[in-house]
């Protein structure tokens, strides 16, 4: 059984860790962070520093891999690049909720984690770093692009294209056959009938374009 880290300590990272003790399929060492508190827990597990202090872990604890626990679509593509480009012998592992439901040819990246009650239906492409949160539904034969997100209760109809780095906000329906673009965000609820423009907000019932946004721009 590989032995894994976390990166990342948030909320976001209690449920990756959560869902790695449910699979039961690699062995959790703990979590690094941005502050490195070790005197802090997450789910009775350590934090055993920095993130940065990942090198020094590989070893230590015969850490072969780690999921990186970030929420936020531009900083866990940019903490993923960073550790691949630093350690190009660590894996990226994904995490898939046993009770998800995943169909039998749906392809899932390195880095991604799927939760519980997410459905991702036949012939779908989930690619790297990717989050399909809880209840979030991705149907037949879409793709989800590398660092792309769906928040709670997402879903989607057939055919959809999610661009890099987008951001699906909770309980938004997006209809068959459209494309959000490469680090567009659509807002909760919002039900998107029409292609939503990359770097853009949209949001409302139908969606609308509402700004331009900015690479790495917040939005949780």
């Amino acid at each position: 059984m590989d032995n894994v880290v976390i990166i990342g300590s948030s909320g976001h990272a209690k449920v990756v860790a959560d869902i790695i003790l449910a699979e039961n399929r690699l062995n959790l060492v703990g979590f690094l962070d941005r502050d490195g508190d070790t005197a802090a827990a997450v789910l009775g597990l350590p934090v055993l520093g920095k993130d940065t202090d990942l090198p020094l872990l590989l070893a230590r604890h015969e850490v072969t891999g780690v999921i990186v626990g970030i929420g936020d679509n531009y900083s866990r593509a940019a903490v993923s690049t960073r550790i691949a480009g630093e350690l190009p012998e660590v894996k990226f592992f994904s995490a898939v909720h046993p009770h998800a439901s995943i169909a039998r040819d749906v392809a899932i990246g390195d880095g991604t984690v799927v939760m519980a009650g997410a459905v991702v239906n036949a012939g779908c492409k989930v690619k790297r770093g990717c989050i399909v949160n809880t209840g979030a539904s991705l149907d037949h034969d879409s793709t989800m692009l590398d660092f792309s997100s769906l928040a709670p209760g997402v879903v989607t109809g057939g055919n959809c294209v999610i661009g890099d780095h987008a951001a699906i906000g909770i309980g938004a329906v997006i209809a068959h056959g459209v494309t959000v673009g490469d680090h567009a965000v659509v807002g909760a609820g919002s039900t998107v009938l029409k292609d939503i423009a990359r770097f853009s907000v949209a949001y409302g019932s139908p969606a609308r374009f509402v700004r331009e946004r900015a690479v790495g721009e917040k939005y949780l």
